[in-house]
């Protein structure tokens, strides 16, 4: 094989792509988008303030609910025990009245039935509102029928917030505080970068070889060069593109994200993730995992810098290149292949289901393992070269895997795209070179054998 020959058409393929207006637009484009997804929550939440001095009116003739409304800038709360349900309906309205509350609550509180009339949808933190204060309400009453001296101040002594603290020990008995949450989520979001940039660059090859073979410049090209060098050459200068495109991608959304907190600040950050957490509701709960367990004499972002500082990110990068480099190798070979096999996109589908089937398999590996890193399933899957990429990269931020594992998983997933890369080439051989004719499994076979 004539290196020359490669490094042109490596540096053809990357120079085509390079200059297109397509690719400075995306290039530029999507660590703004990625950033934004970050920004933007915590932004709005700054911004965004409830309208003041709404003002409800609540029929209650039972009377369980008086003294549990706070009144808020926010929200005004009238009673209004004497009107009847049917006419308040009619009237709360003209009055000035956003919403109408009717707590129908029997002498045995066991079934209290609330109902909420308003002109307007009420919205989430409203509702929550509304729910909140006649659970207390309702509790109350309840607690009450104990006849228990100081029952509320039992109940609230036993209602104990725990908040757990994770160390990491090293061989030499030292520690490292940890944060769970923060593992799977460098975890998840290097699993899924793999997963896409092996599937879009990958389809890149693809499309590449079929537009080539469509006009027929693959003609001229091979009496040049052999099969095999062009095949190569293409899947290393679209690789080429993809390392330089994700290394833009990884400088400006750091450059974003952190010009950003500079000019926002630091506290504000932190009350807009806990008035996000407050609106949430219950299901803000999960939010505030990491959060709640932040003790009193720490802030959120030293609590998360200290854990951050336990992630050996040296490690993290150099496996995320090594198993984004040989995954995109593997499976750039295998679309490259698919795509010599046929004359059009719209004839991929059924050939390229063999390729996609391993990388969804994998994702769904990756899913399970960021929360089971040490399962059986995710040993195997972070083995198999075919969804390794995903798997190992899920088990990678929490440390706990042997160099052995690692080293057996490289060399399996090295070993497995030299091989595939030869069987891709005899299909890539003989299918460039094929028109006018829909290859079955069959006939890719016999290619193999030529």
């Amino acid at each position: 094989m004539k290196t020359n020959k490669l490094f042109l058409i490596i540096s053809r393929e990357f120079f085509i792509r390079v200059k297109k207006k397509s690719f400075i637009f995306l290039t530029v484009l999507t660590p703004i988008f990625f950033a934004a997804l970050m920004i933007l929550p915590t932004a709005i939440m700054l911004m965004s303030e409830g309208e003041k001095g709404q003002k409800i009116v609540i029929s209650d003739p039972s009377g369980i609910t008086t003294g549990f409304f706070e009144e808020t800038e926010e929200f005004i709360w009238s009673y209004d025990n004497e009107t009847s349900l049917d006419e308040l309906k009619k009237s709360f309205s003209e009055k000035g009245y956003i919403a109408l509350i009717d707590v129908n609550a029997p002498d045995s509180l066991l079934n209290v039935a609330v109902s909420a009339y308003s002109s307007k949808q009420l919205n989430v933190d409203t509702k929550s509102v509304i729910e909140s204060s006649i659970k207390k309400a309702v509790q109350k009453r309840k607690l009450d029928k104990y006849n228990i001296d100081n029952l509320n101040e039992i109940v609230k002594d036993l209602n104990s917030s725990i908040s757990i603290k994770t160390y990491t020990m090293d061989q030499e008995g030292g520690e490292k505080q940890s944060i769970v949450e923060i593992y799977m989520a460098i975890a998840y979001i290097c699993s899924l970068l793999i997963y896409m940039f092996i599937f879009m660059f990958g389809s890149m090859v693809m499309r590449g070889v079929i537009e080539e073979k469509t006009t027929r410049i693959v003609e001229v090209i091979v009496s040049s060069v052999k099969p095999f060098e062009l095949m190569l050459g293409k899947i290393l200068g679209v690789g080429s593109v993809a390392l330089l495109q994700f290394i833009i991608w990884i400088v400006l959304s750091f450059g974003i994200v952190l010009g950003a907190q500079s000019l926002m600040g630091g506290e504000s950050l932190s009350s807009a993730t806990e008035m996000t957490q407050s609106m949430a509701g219950p299901q803000g709960e999960n939010m505030a995992t990491i959060t709640e367990a932040i003790s009193a004499d720490s802030t959120p972002f030293q609590e998360i810098m200290s854990a951050l500082g336990s992630v050996n990110f040296v490690e993290v990068i150099l496996t995320f290149l090594a198993y984004f480099i040989l995954g995109y190798l593997l499976y750039a070979a295998l679309f490259a292949a698919v795509g010599s096999a046929v004359d059009n996109e719209a004839d991929t589908q059924q050939l390229i289901l063999p390729v996609t089937i391993p990388l969804i398999i994998g994702l769904f590996l990756m899913m399970h393992t960021f929360q089971h890193p040490g399962s059986s399933l995710s040993f195997w899957g972070s083995i198999i070269p075919f969804t390794s990429p995903m798997v190992m990269m899920a088990r990678i931020p929490f440390g706990d895997v042997p160099m052995w594992e690692l080293a057996l998983s490289l060399g399996l997933l090295l070993g497995t795209f030299l091989f595939m890369t030869f069987v891709s080439a005899k299909i890539y051989r003989v299918g460039i070179l094929m028109y006018g004719k829909k290859p079955n499994w069959k006939e890719i076979v016999k290619w193999l054998k030529y």
